[in-house]
């Protein structure tokens, strides 16, 4: 049985929880939460992280806290021979990540970090479609991840530079990027345009227009990561030499991203390549994402495998690119 502790007991903490719970090789022993909890739980309450850090019975932590404390609780975790699973973002630039790396391996210990739409089961499928060959090599990327906020936002530690590192695009055009890397690999050309036009809070973006390139390829993806968007959106569109694959809509916590459908065609010999009547759909009515993670994360702990899917050399790759837009906007 994989011992647990969680930092950070709040929606994603109560998430990462049942998620545990219900794979059945783990159990929650310690939980903290830094605006308190009542005795309801059913965990023992830390006063304080490093009680669940340092505590030799618990062999994994969950880090599920503010962006700017995700970095000092995974070394201090890596440093005390705990198997680390983080929320996203892992830092807040590449070189915090190459540290986060040295400290991994040094110790030894399993990190994996929660790029959690690489879970959805449409994602998988998406991916397999693409790695067997059958539509050809991608041409180019789509992806438009957009929500609103209201004034309460300005008294969220997400409106604070200090502790959410940026905007819209390190909080959620993040998962995007990460998608487009799953998918498609790498990119080294990036321009950007990145705004705060609407909130007005300084360096904290409200949207990004992101153009990636891969050079060698010639593969071009293109982002829009907005906290304007007033009616929440998820769109990835994949369009490969020999058809195309389109996910609108995302099964997430919140419920607010509409269906998650899944439209799939290949293209005909004469023109149109493709109808609308030619698409497959696939809807997706539940979402495993949550407990596809912990099992992965798991399995990695049980049988000292690697993490494949959001391992540290993924959080570096997508970093590089965060740090290449900003820097490309600037």
């Amino acid at each position: 049985m994989i011992r647990v502790g969680i930092i950070g007991f709040g929606k994603m903490g109560r998430i990462r929880a049942e998620a545990i719970e219900s794979d059945g090789r783990g159990e929650v022993l310690s939980v903290y939460e830094p605006k308190g909890l009542d005795n309801s739980i059913p965990y023992h309450l830390a006063e304080s992280p490093d009680q669940i850090i340092n505590n030799p019975d618990i062999d994994a932590i969950f880090i599920c806290t503010p962006n700017y404390l995700n970095m000092p609780y995974t070394i201090q975790g890596l440093k005390e021979n705990k198997h680390v699973f983080c929320e996203k973002p892992p830092a807040f630039n590449a070189d915090e990540v190459k540290r986060i790396i040295e400290i991994e391996n040094t110790y030894g210990k399993k990190l994996m970090y929660g790029f959690n739409h690489r879970h959805h089961t449409s994602i998988q499928y998406m991916k397999e479609l693409i790695e067997s060959g059958k539509y050809g090599n991608i041409l180019w990327m789509r992806g438009r991840y957009g929500k609103s906020v209201d004034q309460t936002f300005f008294d969220n530690w997400r409106a604070n530079k200090q502790q959410a590192g940026s905007g819209i695009l390190l909080d959620q055009g993040i998962h995007m990027l990460d998608l487009f890397l799953y998918l498609g690999g790498g990119f080294d050309e990036v321009k950007s345009f990145v705004s705060n036009l609407y909130w007005k809070l300084d360096a904290i973006e409200d949207n990004a227009f992101v153009i990636l390139r891969n050079t060698k390829t010639g593969m071009v993806a293109s982002l829009h990561s907005t906290m304007t968007q007033w009616r929440h959106l998820f769109s990835l569109e994949v369009f490969l030499e020999k058809g195309y694959l389109v996910l609108n809509g995302l099964k997430t916590s919140s419920g607010t991203y509409g269906e998650e459908v899944l439209s799939i065609a290949k293209n005909r010999t004469t023109a149109p390549a493709a109808t609308w009547k030619d698409e497959e759909k696939i809807k997706y009515d539940i979402n495993t994402s949550w407990e596809h993670e912990v099992q992965h994360f798991f399995y990695s702990i049980q049988y000292n495998s690697d993490i494949c899917i959001g391992n540290s050399s993924d959080a570096l790759k997508v970093m590089r690119i965060i740090d290449k837009i900003y820097e490309d906007d600037k």
